[in-house]
């Protein structure tokens, strides 16, 4: 099935395609490139779209207190 890019380099998933991959408003989808040059257009699974930052949120600890930055910068 064919469609057209349009001046804003958007396209419009077919209805059936969407409806059957469930793809909604503000749903995720990812362009691939395969290996035979063809362009390969993938939903994908909002419990596995984190981003390389995301996944490393809140890995480094609580951290020092407010007072505890104060006396370290007044000393």
């Amino acid at each position: 099935m064919a469609t057209t890019v349009t001046s804003k380099g958007q396209v419009t998933v077919p209805q059936r395609f969407r409806e059957r991959f469930g793809i909604v408003p503000g749903s995720k989808v990812e362009f691939e490139l395969a290996d035979d040059g063809r362009l390969v257009l993938t939903k994908v699974d909002p419990e596995k779209s984190v981003s390389r930052f995301e996944k490393w949120r809140g890995s480094a600890g609580p951290g020092p207190t407010t007072d505890e930055l104060m006396a370290l910068l007044r000393d």
